[in-house]
């Protein structure tokens, strides 16, 4: 099974988790891990596409949000570090590009959020839902994983990402 794994992370919290993700799917076969900026959008070859983004003001990152962003991380009391690549175009970008082969992959989700209450803060996953849909496309699974005030992972969200990637595919298919 190949297995593609795209994501945008302004602080490293998304990225975290997409390497979890993609470290428990490597049991199962060829596994590609990229940025949204770097991700091939051609996607044959490919049998699950698992796409990872951060909550941003509810909905997925745009330019303005990861601006925003880039100014957290310019102040000293936050202590946090913006990834390489924050300010290029994401997954709202990626999604856009995409294109598909005669056989779709299935697709996958996962956003970072807050530890408050999804009404509150909001769901990335949701609009990643409502792009696939578009395209008549079927999100199979999705799952947040949660940042304290600081952007920062809580304890044991890492663990949760494996756990949760091995859930995508089934005990037969993976490689002991």
């Amino acid at each position: 099974m190949n297995t593609l794994v795209v994501y945008e992370s302004m602080f490293g919290s998304t990225r975290m988790i997409a390497e979890a993700v993609a470290d428990a799917l490597r049991s199962t076969g060829g596994v590609a891990v990229s940025t949204a900026a770097e991700a091939p959008v051609q996607l044959s070859g490919y049998d699950i596409v698992v796409i990872g983004a951060p909550t941003h003001a509810h909905t997925l990152p745009q330019p303005s949000s990861r601006q925003e962003a880039a100014t957290w991380a310019d102040d000293p009391t936050r202590g946090l570090m913006l990834e390489a690549d924050a300010l290029e175009p994401g997954i709202r970008e990626w999604l856009e590009r995409m294109t598909l082969a005669a056989s779709e992959p299935r697709f996958a989700a996962f956003s970072t959020r807050a530890d408050i209450p999804r009404i509150f803060a909001g769901d990335a996953t949701a609009v990643i839902r409502r792009q696939l849909h578009r395209r008549d496309l079927v999100l199979d699974a999705h799952q947040d994983f949660l940042v304290d005030s600081s952007s920062h992972l809580l304890r044991g969200e890492q663990q949760r990402a494996r756990d949760w990637a091995l859930s995508l595919v089934p005990v037969a298919s993976r490689r002991e």
